[in-house]
């Protein structure tokens, strides 16, 4: 029995739906051409360099340390008495000057001590000339009777009585002096213009001698201690420590005061010379002039007592060798180079000395070299490089010029000594 056309052309459709689509397919194919071939080149990767440059220069040895006052007085009161008054610069952070009167002991009793002391000593001075009277004829009426060829005796003379007035007279002259310097003493004075760290008196309260009012520090010079191990002497050759004139050395100091970073100048000026037993460094003694800046005309800033600086001391001469960041040795002793195709070179160097931002190094590195500071994970030698010069070497490498080190130490002017390290 015959299908049906309409049955025949549904079971048909398919099979014509599939053949033309593999026709289509096979047209486009024949259309387009064979993509070219071409040879994968090896990845390169992207690289940051800087230049090195020969160094001319001194060593830099790096230090830390605290601002602290050369000068430190813990005031204490020498008499007993009521507070009768302050001043208002003898507050904690308040300025004062040479021989400002901070504080005032009740004067009272020790006026009337005053007092009382002159009474005697005028009343042992009366004694005196008393006793110098009756001395005098004594001697007058041994004359008379016994002319000038013999001589009294002492008792005679009343000299034993003389002696004890003399000696009353210089007693009581010592009581008037010392009446006289306790009464000074109610008035607290220091000898140098300072500042007041904290006041441990009120007005009104009654002190005994010994008694702390406050402690107080001179502002005219601050010092720094600065740590050293034995390998940091060794760059800076310092002279013995007996001979200070020629100990001195211009430093840089280092800080961030109220948010702003700033360099301060200073001068070292002596080594404690001795090694500490625990810690095995030797401490150096920078001084820094006017550190609050009380003398100057307001273009210096104040570095307080207590700020954590860095300071930068010159060394011995450093002639000849590499400077680079500490980011550009790899391993130890090994620096990447891009050589002239842009291809890396891992060379070991020799290193004279290192800190935690520097390296000095012998040899191995000239000046034209391109040193690759990216830290590479695979450092292969032949490895094709993408350079991204840097504009320079980090800034804080540069270091002091020998011959304007020389001028600065003779003059001992930490002013010179900002200039040329920075």
């Amino acid at each position: 029995m015959a299908r049906p056309p309409r049955i025949a052309l549904l079971i048909a459709l398919p099979f014509v739906i599939i053949a033309a689509a593999i026709a289509l397919f096979a047209l486009m194919i024949a259309g387009n051409e064979r993509p070219e071939r071409r040879t994968a080149e090896p990845a390169s990767m992207l690289v940051e360099v800087i230049r090195p440059t020969v160094n001319h220069d001194r060593f830099i040895v790096s230090g830390q340390g605290t601002v602290q006052p050369r000068n430190q007085t813990t005031v204490v009161s020498e008499v007993t008495g009521r507070i009768v008054s302050l001043a208002e610069e003898f507050n904690a952070g308040g300025f004062f000057e040479a021989g400002t009167e901070l504080a005032r002991i009740d004067p009272s009793d020790y006026e009337a001590a005053l007092l009382a002391a002159e009474a005697d000593l005028a009343a042992a001075r009366a004694t005196l000339a008393d006793e110098q009277a009756r001395s005098d004829a004594a001697r007058n009426d041994f004359e008379r009777l016994y002319g000038t060829d013999r001589e009294p005796s002492d008792l005679t003379l009343r000299l034993p009585q003389l002696a004890r007035a003399e000696a009353a007279v210089q007693a009581q002259e010592a009581a008037v002096m010392r009446a006289r310097r306790n009464l000074e003493r109610t008035r607290i004075r220091l000898p140098y213009d300072g500042m007041v760290v904290r006041r441990d008196a009120d007005l009104g309260q009654f002190v005994q001698a010994g008694s702390t009012l406050g402690v107080t520090f001179a502002t005219d010079i601050a010092e720094v201690r600065l740590p050293m191990s034995d390998r940091d002497l060794s760059f800076l050759d310092l002279p013995p420590a007996t001979q200070r004139d020629t100990l001195r050395r211009p430093v840089t100091l280092t800080a961030t005061v109220s948010g702003r970073p700033g360099s301060w100048p200073a001068t070292l000026v002596r080594t404690e010379g001795v090694v500490d037993e625990n810690t095995r460094l030797t401490y150096l003694v920078a001084e820094i002039e006017d550190p609050y800046a009380l003398d100057a005309d307001g273009a210096e800033r104040a570095l307080p007592i207590g700020t954590y600086v860095e300071a930068a001391i010159p060394g011995r001469e450093a002639a000849g060798l590499i400077v680079l960041p500490a980011k550009a040795v790899h391993g130890g002793n090994q620096v990447y180079v891009a050589n002239a195709d842009d291809q890396l070179e891992v060379l070991t160097v020799d290193i004279v000395r290192k800190t935690s931002d520097r390296v000095y190094i012998d040899n191995a590195i000239g000046a034209d070299d391109r040193i690759v500071t990216t830290a590479i994970p695979a450092p292969v030698p032949g490895l094709r490089l993408r350079i991204r010069e840097e504009e320079s070497a980090d800034p804080e490498l540069r270091l002091l010029p020998a011959e304007e080190f020389a001028t600065a130490a003779d003059d001992s002017t930490a002013a010179d000594a900002e200039e040329t390290i920075e």
